[in-house]
């Protein structure tokens, strides 16, 4: 099947399948004499699962790591062990996410509830001092926010 045909049919542009073919990740069956990419049948579903996988936060290298070479080649330990790392990754970004979004409602509520008359700058040490006690840590440059309970 010609490149045109496979952009209708996978959705993808014309553009993103050839970057996918010089990345490795996709093969064309050859070329014609008239200089026409002929793609394998095959190559719908590979690029599905090359789009599902970048959504689910795979890099290109993972998935090239990943793919088979082949529908019957699929590397059935490398392809678990994959699957099993990006969710254990997308555990701790779940986790970190939640850390920022307690100590980004915390600053909302002090900053809304700020006591009249008070300064900025008191407020903001008062603030401090209150996610400090609450347990979501203002960390260090280049550190995670760590709960300190």
């Amino acid at each position: 099947m010609r490149i045109g045909e496979l952009a209708k049919i996978s959705g993808l542009a014309p553009s993103r399948i050839r970057f996918y073919e010089a990345s490795g990740l996709i093969k064309s069956v050859g070329r014609k004499a008239n200089g026409y990419r002929d793609y394998a049948p095959d190559t719908e579903w590979v690029l599905e699962i090359i789009t599902g996988a970048q959504a689910a936060g795979f890099s290109l290298e993972e998935i090239r790591q990943l793919l088979p070479m082949n529908a019957n080649g699929w590397r059935h330990e490398e392809l678990l062990s994959g699957l099993k790392r990006k969710v254990e990754e997308i555990e701790v970004l779940q986790q970190r996410l939640a850390l920022n979004k307690a100590q980004l409602l915390l600053v909302i509520e002090g900053v809304e509830s700020k006591p009249e008359g008070m300064g900025c700058v008191d407020n903001t040490q008062l603030l401090l001092h209150r996610l400090r006690e609450e347990g979501v840590a203002v960390a260090p440059r280049g550190r995670d926010i760590a709960s300190s309970k």
